[in-house]
């Protein structure tokens, strides 16, 4: 019985998800708004630093935050 509602369950969210691919429309980016006005593109290197190096630097310097000011007892 437990097989069989898991099925039931399975089948429903696949048929919602396909019916819900089917209905949307496609998203039309190709075709410019008026006041559409992108920005220069980024190069490979400002890309990497953008989403790469920045972050990880602000992690590092959050953790290294965290550890100096750590008030809990060595061990």
């Amino acid at each position: 019985m437990d097989k069989k509602n898991a099925l039931r369950a399975g089948s429903l969210a696949a048929g919602t998800t396909l019916m819900m691919l089917l209905m949307s429309s496609p998203a039309l980016a190709l075709t410019r708004d008026d006041g559409d006005d992108p920005a220069p593109k980024l190069s490979v290197i400002d890309t990497i630093g953008l989403f790469v190096a920045a972050p990880l630097v602000l992690f590092l310097v959050i953790i290294g935050l965290v550890m100096l000011l750590d008030k809990s007892k060595k061990a």
